[in-house]
């Protein structure tokens, strides 16, 4: 097994790509902190963890609320005395709103969410990682944040910042023994969806220019094990950088 010994964070664990990685890096050996605001949904898949031998314990975060953020990570450290792997991939997704059709308050909280949370959370256990000299933090960004075309305004600029935020990071911490990276999937087969209260006709006439050249979608376990691979001593000498796993979508352009 793969990450025999370590402990992870997974945020937004309760389905989708999170729940995947959770499960994978359960399955691999790893001590997994299941959170998300869905704490039911959390618990079900740190059982399904724990009924497979592995270890795991579902801890309730709102991700836009920094005391959360806080309490989530002090609760890792006093489960399990250590903390080894973050990953940042709680989100949601805007109503691909171009800038013309943008509300303060939805852009707000759509950073809050996409973008502090990451922040947050990264500076957070920076002070632990920099203790042991080591530590990796992986980033679920998109595909949306490297072009233009593939959700609204407020999504596609939270990413991008994700992006950048995981070069710096990457780069500014490189002689510590610490690694951020980001994982930029396409679409994938998640209930991310359920997030977009209102969908915008002009935008939606936009995106769907773009979606027609997507050769498929993706499952959450391959995105699981980009995760996996960038968790594990396999991609030590990969740091600041995104791995983009869209199917070849991004080739498109």
């Amino acid at each position: 097994m793969k990450l025999t010994g370590k402990v992870a964070i997974v945020t937004g664990a309760a389905s989708g790509m999170g729940k995947a990685i959770a499960e994978l890096y359960g399955q691999e050996g790893a001590s997994v902190i299941v959170s998300d605001i869905n704490l039911k949904g959390a618990e079900v898949v740190a059982a399904s963890i724990v009924e497979k031998g592995g270890n795991a314990k579902a801890v309730k975060t709102d991700v836009a609320i920094k005391q959360d953020i806080d309490r989530l990570i002090d609760t890792t450290i006093n489960e399990y005395g250590t903390l080894d792997i973050l990953v940042n991939n709680a989100g949601v997704m805007d109503g691909i709103e171009p800038a013309g059709e943008i509300e303060d308050e939805k852009w707000e909280r759509i950073f809050l969410i996409n973008t502090t949370s990451v922040m947050r959370a990264t500076r957070k256990v920076l002070p632990i990682f920099l203790e042991k000299q080591n530590g990796v933090i992986i980033n679920i960004a998109s595909t949306g944040g490297l072009n233009g075309a593939h959700a609204g305004a407020a999504y596609t600029a939270s990413k991008h910042a994700v992006i950048g935020f995981t070069k710096n990071t990457g780069y500014m911490y490189a002689d510590e023994g610490i690694r951020c990276n980001a994982i930029a999937p396409g679409g994938v087969e998640t209930n991310i969806g359920l997030t977009m209260k209102h969908i915008s006709e002009f935008g939606a006439s936009r995106t769907q220019k773009g979606q027609a050249v997507m050769p498929r979608m993706g499952k959450p376990e391959e995105i699981a094990t980009v995760a996996l691979f960038l968790a594990t001593e396999d991609s030590n000498f990969i740091n600041g950088t995104v791995v983009t796993a869209d199917g070849g979508w991004t080739a498109a352009f």
